[in-house]
């Protein structure tokens, strides 16, 4: 059972001075107290909040919301995603721009016209402010701390029965859940400006009724459960109806899915199943169907269910077979790998990556299976490399940092080691551990050097925060 984690956990915890929206006055709510707020939101899911770590999943969300993002009114464009590790339906988004989906999200869409009009419902929701401006008017009327708000977003994100808001102690949580839940208001003008934002990149509008259609239908079969999207998003009949009449307002067009979303959302249902070897039957008998839809995404999850089962070399025929088809589809090539290095054929996986980097520059999974091989194969200097490149174009990915940090001390780069670690507690709001590493880190440097000053800067920054936090 998952742990119950309560508002008062998180509000002792380090890196804990968090802001208060206003006083009894109010205001509106600064740029830079919703950039704190999303900071503290991610420290809160990466502290609370089981994450898909998995870089196939993840470059395919942020190719799709940063498609949809061009044609959204926000203020930023700079998105941080995070992948909630749940089968159960959900999606959220909270000022500083922070966008999280369930993996379940995955596995009830069958389309991805239905997927990414969630994601563009919340984008609406982010543009116009919905959750900024609820906090706004819970000040006049609940007194509130951005901690509380915190909680009641993590327990909301981390999706299981015995676990909601009315798990959060004292008298607050009916003033969260009421600040999560969007009013019917807010909820039609992100039905409508997510239309747009869907029309506008050239998706399919009635990709959201779609949606919503199969959300009803999941709270019915689920009878007194309702599913956690539902709770923050309320969705009525009436509400329904609407949107699908809005979307017939726009020309009807035959827009195709993407291949990519198939093959992402069959890995998912393997992580999903009961265990791999269930995952194995259900998609050999999808497979041997003689009308199966999408069959390379159904070869493709069942070669994924081998490599879990540990059928390697069955593995191995399957995704060779959908190389044959289409030689340089990179999510094939990286789970081709995925299975070489179980079969620890680590020098057929890295040059298989290695040709395909070089058809595809600073290509993230590739980029990081390679940087597995590296560690299998004891090459830690290698894998450091490749952990660079990656930390510099995702420094908010808190768990490439600690593989960086494996790596460096694997090529016995001590300072690496405590400058990767440093980074990572940063992110986890352990200021503390963040400091003690880089003034370890700076002992070992000579002065002069340009890494101690390097060192010496973010130190200053870390021991600056630190400082205001206990003020």
């Amino acid at each position: 059972m998952m742990t119950v984690f309560a508002s008062n956990t998180l509000a002792q915890s380090p890196d804990s001075s968090l802001p208060s929206i206003g006083g009894a006055g109010g205001g509106l709510i600064s740029g830079q107290q919703e950039a704190d707020i999303g900071r503290q939101v991610m420290m809160s899911i990466r502290r609370s909040a089981p994450q898909i770590t998995d870089p196939l999943v993840y470059d395919y969300l942020s190719s799709v919301i940063y498609s949809l993002v061009p044609s959204a009114p926000l203020a930023s464009t700079d998105l941080t995603l995070a992948i909630i590790d749940s089968p159960d339906l959900n999606a959220f988004a909270v000022p500083g721009n922070i966008v999280g989906v369930n993996g379940g999200l995955f596995l009830n869409a069958s389309s991805e016209q239905q997927f990414a009009s969630v994601l563009a419902h919340e984008l609406a929701h982010l543009s116009q402010r919905h959750f900024a401006r609820r906090l706004e008017q819970q000040e006049t009327s609940a007194p509130l701390t951005i901690a509380g708000m915190i909680a009641g977003i993590v327990l909301s994100a981390v999706t299981q029965s015995d676990i909601g808001i009315a798990a959060i102690a004292g008298t607050q949580a009916l003033a969260i859940q009421n600040m999560l839940a969007y009013s019917r208001a807010n909820e039609q003008e992100a039905d409508r400006v997510g239309m747009e934002i869907l029309a506008n990149s050239g998706m399919d509008p009635r990709g959201m009724p779609e949606m919503f259609e199969i959300m009803m239908r999941q709270n019915r079969l689920q009878g007194n459960r309702v599913p956690e999207y539902l709770s923050t998003h309320p969705l009525t009949q009436s509400r329904v109806s609407d949107t699908r009449n809005r979307a017939e307002q726009y020309p009807r067009r035959d827009v195709a899915d993407a291949q990519e979303y198939h093959l992402v959302r069959s890995r998912l249902q393997v992580r999903y199943a009961k265990s791999p070897e269930v995952a194995v039957e259900t998609f050999r008998s999808y497979l041997e169907r003689p009308d199966t839809e999408k069959p390379d995404a159904v070869r493709y999850g069942f070669a994924v269910a081998l490599l879990r089962a540990g059928n390697y070399d069955e593995a191995i025929a399957q995704l060779e077979q959908l190389l044959q088809g289409t030689p340089n589809r990179i999510t094939y090539q990286v789970t081709l790998a995925e299975v070489l290095v179980e079969q620890e054929r680590l020098d057929e996986a890295r040059n298989l990556l290695q040709e395909a980097l070089e058809r595809n520059p600073g290509n993230y999974p590739i980029t990081d299976t390679l940087a597995r091989v590296e560690i299998e194969d004891g090459k830690g200097e290698q894998a450091a490399e490749y952990l660079h490149r990656l930390t510099r174009e995702l420094p908010q990915k808190e768990h490439l940092w600690l593989r960086l940090a494996e790596a460096e001390g694997m090529a016995r780069n001590i300072v690496g080691v405590h400058r990767a670690r440093a980074e990572h507690d940063i992110l986890m709001g352990d200021l503390e551990s963040a400091e003690r590493q880089l003034r370890q880190a700076q002992e070992r440097l000579p002065a002069g050097a340009p890494l101690r000053q390097a060192v010496t800067e973010r130190l200053s920054q870390v021991s600056a925060r630190l400082n205001q936090q206990r003020s």
